[in-house]
């Protein structure tokens, strides 16, 4: 059993003193910082010994130790198909990893609800959950994964994954996808530009955020941006807008033609989108650390069917958004089995130092503040701020030295209640099932 956290119950106050406080707004560390956290809000921060009603907290004594906000994967699936036990290991070692918040980007929404409610009430240690409500075109409904997430219902016409062609009314679609608590509708696969436009305006006009595909086949990436989704996912999608053809439908999974982008520099097709989602405020789900990854793999089983992307170009892709001024998330979109005990998310991180060269003050940026705004959550959560939830976590080692001491671990801190890394139990392949690997 998990040791039982120390809980934050309404009204106690605890003075978090003496850290260096690294915020997610991107500004330098402050050390020498207290942080006062009254039940699960944090309301102040401030130099050592200045916050008024500090002595009376509880005090957690944390000089030498480094405060950053609470990790954000933006992007995960915690029910394809539904695995309660597979999905609690997996939130319970991004949490003591610190993890404090996930995106879920469309599932069976029944587990995935109840897994929400837990994890909000401190039921289970799990970050808190956001998750989408899927829209696809008619193609899509014969993905194998669909017919295990719609159990009970006819593929397509679940609420929390509908088919969507002309003859939809899309103002009831949204509405029957706000009816599942989602946080967003993720626009998919197999739609055309028109409908693709249609669900994001009926989206946004019923106030419920838009997750797309950066191309959703046959819509091309510029059309997406156009439809005004407020992320998209895959940075690798988005070189299909140098195809003179477009992919017809998303099961069609023919590479990009890496040929088509620029020798060297900047890609002025992918430049034009970048300029397009600055303009707009689009968040960029790069999921890069995927696609890498899996093409070092295939160098040893080239038996494997490529990804849509190789790996140096998902980099460079990755590394024009940055120098464009893109804002990256740092979603993963994978799971490890049970011989890793750290998150996915820190290789999205490794990923951003290491292959795009992103300081590591502005990694942590993308992985917390840029992460929380993804969620359509900025006002709650991802930064160190008076007023947001308690979610940070304490680290042993500097972050800004090396990023990989974000394996430094001495708690997760999540809506005011501690989570000693100590107390981690780690996921066994019992509980990841024979589906343990990625």
């Amino acid at each position: 059993m998990v040791a039982a956290p120390v809980a934050a119950a309404e009204g106690d106050l605890t003075l978090y003193a003496d850290a260096t406080v690294i915020d997610g707004t991107g500004a330098p560390a402050r050390p020498h910082e207290d942080i006062l956290v009254r039940g699960e809000r944090i309301v102040a921060v401030g130099p050592r010994g200045s916050i008024a009603g500090g002595a009376a907290a509880r005090r957690v004594d944390l000089a030498g130790r480094y405060v950053i906000p609470g990790l954000i994967d933006s992007h995960v699936h915690l029910a394809t198909p539904p695995n309660n036990t597979r999905a609690r290991a997996l939130l319970r070692r991004d949490l003591f990893g610190g993890v404090t918040a996930v995106r879920d980007m469309a599932d069976d929404l029944r587990p995935v609800g109840e897994l929400s409610r837990g994890a909000l009430t401190g039921e289970i240690p799990a970050p808190d959950i956001y998750y989408a409500a899927l829209m696809a075109g008619p193609p899509f409904f014969q993905d194998r994964r669909v017919l295990a997430v719609s159990v009970g219902a006819t593929p397509g016409s679940a609420p929390w994954m509908q088919s969507i062609d002309d003859a939809t009314d899309l103002r009831t679609a949204v509405t029957l996808a706000r009816g599942t608590a989602a946080t967003a509708i993720k626009i998919y696969a197999d739609l055309p530009p028109h409908l693709v436009k249609a669900i994001a305006e009926e989206a946004h006009r019923q106030h419920i955020r838009v997750w797309a595909h950066s191309a959703v086949f046959p819509t091309r990436p510029a059309d997406v941006i156009a439809a005004g989704p407020d992320t998209v996912s895959h940075v690798c999608y988005l070189a299909y807008q140098a195809e003179p053809v477009m992919l017809a439908s998303y099961e069609d999974h023919t590479p990009v033609n890496e040929a088509l982008l620029a020798k060297q520099g900047d890609d002025p097709v992918i430049a034009g989108l970048y300029r397009e989602m600055l303009k707009r405020g689009t968040i960029l789900d790069a999921t890069g650390s995927l696609f890498v990854r899996y093409d070092a793999e295939r160098k040893a089983h080239p038996e494997r069917r490529p990804l849509r992307c190789t790996g140096p170009a998902t980099i460079r892709l990755t590394q024009q958004a940055w120098r464009a001024g893109v804002p990256i998330s740092t979603g993963t979109d994978h799971n490890y089995g049970a011989d890793q005990q750290w998150p996915e998310v820190h290789d999205e991180l490794l990923f951003l130092a290491h292959d795009v060269g992103m300081p590591p003050l502005q990694v942590i940026r993308s992985a917390t503040l840029v992460g929380a705004r993804a969620a359509g959550q900025g006002d709650e959560m991802g930064s160190v701020e008076k007023g947001k939830l308690a979610n940070f976590v304490v680290l042993t080692r500097d972050p800004l030295a090396d990023i990989a001491n974000i394996r430094a671990i001495e708690m997760t801190v999540k809506r005011g209640r501690a989570w000693p890394r100590a107390d981690y139990r780690p996921v066994t392949g019992v509980e990841l099932g024979d589906d343990d690997g990625d």
